[in-house]
Formats: C-alpha cells, sequence, structure tokens
C-alpha cells in the first residue's frame, strides 16, 4: 500500500500516532535535561487540506475532524491538549485548513533545551520540509533514506529522547525493515526510547511482525493498537486500523492509553466492532 504522508494526513491513523507521540514527549519533559527527537521518516511537514492529495482521499475528515468536533471529557481534553493546540492553530475561518505532520508537532512541544532531527529522502517533502525549519537553530533537516537513521545517527548526544519511525509502506518487506531498524537501534541506544508505526491490513503481516518482535530478545516493547474497521473494507482499502511498537515506554503510558484509547474507538472508529489493544510484548 502507498501510505505517503500527504495522501493519509489527519486520518485515524495520525490521530493515534500523533496522540502517544505528544504523551510520550510530555513525559521526557519531565525533567529538566535536553532531549533529542529523531524522525527518520518527517514527510513534509505540514500538510494542506484543500490539496490535491488530501482532497483525492479525505480521511482527515473522519480522524482529526471528528475529533476537533468531539465532546471530551476533562482528563482526555487535558492529555491531548498539548498536540490539539498545535492543530487548532491552522484553522481558519472556523475550518481547519491544513494538518501539521510528525516534525512540526514534536518541534511545537520542545522545550528551548530540547532538539529535533528530522530526516526525509523525497526531494520534493525534502524541500518543504526544510523551509519549514529554515533558520530554526533547534531543528536539523537532512535528506537521507530514513531506513539508515537507527544504525548511523544514534546515539545523540543529549542521551535522552525518542525515534519515531514512521514509513510509507511503498515497498515490499517494510515490516522486515522495521524489525531491524529496531534491532540496530537497540545495539547503538538501549536507553532510547522508540515508537515504530505500522498498519494493520488483512492477511497476517504484521501478526508475523508482532511474533518476531515477541521472539528477538529486544527487551521492554508494548504493542498499542487502533482499530477502526476490523473487516479492512473501510475507507482506505486493506487497512483496518493503526498500529504502534513502543520501546522503553514511559512508565505511565499504559494508564494514560487506558483513558484515551476507548474515547479515540468511540470517535474515530469506523464500525461498531472497533476496538484497541495495549499489550506488553517483550518484559523490562
Amino acid at each position: 500500500m502507498n501510505y505517503r504522508h500527504a495522501y493519509r494526513a489527519g486520518n485515524f491513523a495520525d490521530v493515534h500516532k500523533h496522540a502517544v507521540v505528544t504523551r510520550i514527549i510530555e513525559y521526557l519533559k519531565r525533567k529538566d535535561a535536553a532531549f533529542r527527537v529523531i524522525d527518520t521518516h518527517a514527510g513534509a511537514g505540514l500538510y494542506n487540506l484543500g490539496g490535491v492529495e488530501s482532497a483525492k482521499t479525505g480521511e482527515w475528515m473522519t480522524g482529526i475532524g471528528r475529533l476537533l468536533d468531539a465532546t471530551l471529557s476533562a482528563e482526555v481534553e487535558s492529555l491531548l491538549a498539548p498536540w490539539l493546540e498545535v492543530v487548532r492553530a491552522y484553522r481558519q475561518d472556523g475550518q481547519l485548513a491544513a494538518y501539521p505532520g510528525s516534525p512540526l508537532i514534536i518541534r511545537r512541544l520542545l522545550r528551548k533545551q530540547d532538539r529535533l532531527s528530522a530526516f526525509e529522502l523525497h526531494e520534493e517533502d525534502f524541500a518543504t520540509l526544510s523551509s519549514l525549519f529554515a533558520g530554526d537553530f533547534q531543528t536539523r533537516v537532512t535528506r537521507l533514506d530514513g531506513w539508515l537513521v537507527p544504525g548511523a545517527h544514534l546515539p545523540p548526544k543529549e542521551k535522552r529522547g525518542l525515534v519515531l519511525i514512521d514509513p510509507p509502506f511503498e515497498k515490499e518487506g517494510e515490516f522486515a525493515r522495521l524489525a531491524d531498524a529496531l534491532a540496530k537501534g537497540h545495539r547503538r541506544w538501549p536507553g532510547g526510547m522508540f515508537c515504530l508505526w505500522y498498519p494493520l491490513k488483512r492477511g497476517n503481516a504484521f501478526e508475523t511482525f508482532i511474533a518476531d518482535l515477541k521472539r528477538s530478545g529486544l527487551p521492554d516493547l508494548v504493542r498499542i493498537e487502533l482499530d477502526v474497521d476490523p473487516s479492512g473494507k473501510g475507507p482506505v482499502q486493506g487497512l483496518s486500523g493503526s498500529g504502534l511498537i513502543v520501546k522503553n515506554p514511559p512508565y505511565v503510558l499504559e494508564a494514560e492509553m487506558a483513558v484515551l484509547m476507548p474515547e479515540l474507538v468511540r470517535i474515530v472508529g469506523q464500525t461498531a466492532t472497533a476496538d484497541w489493544k495495549f499489550e506488553r510484548l517483550t518484559e523490562e
């Protein structure tokens, strides 16, 4: 499947991913010490929801569009507030005109001592991303194949932080690349936090991936899934949901997900059987 960000910006998978990434970053901010976030497949950074790509799919309307219009409990609103504040800045005349991608959301969440390293290979997306962060000394944008980052650009000098690996799934073998990237990242930075995105699709490719991770010997892995349409016959053909693997998760993450995920199921779920999952794959 082609999961290039421009076509999917703001959809249910972005809602899932950005809610979790926000909670990880907010946890990192509990300590004064600086940290770095490394985004291996950063994309263009900002997406025009009236553009050709977004208009072709309209997926944001059943993702961030629903969430912004939803009534949230005080607890859920508090957990999502740092991210939603960033998103709401792109409203024009009461309508969401653009959706900020992972690097832009991450950058807005950082403090003055923190840093972002964003990698993107696609020429046009790299140019757009670079222009967004021109003159920003806290952000470094590099044109590079994101799959090379875990084996060559870790650990960061800050020694604390998060690596986000969110590939477009345009080629065969992406699940194997994800597992390999995590193994390389662990060897170079065992204490770092990692967050890997993967699609839930019909067939057993992601279940094989999960089984391999359980046998990998890598410590402290959890699985967080949002399955909006278990039939896989919804608006995104063949895609039933969104999955995340988090390595070295914050100790508060499971409790926070128990609050957030049922609400995300209620708001962006596409069928009555929509559900979520939090599973520990390997022990600390």
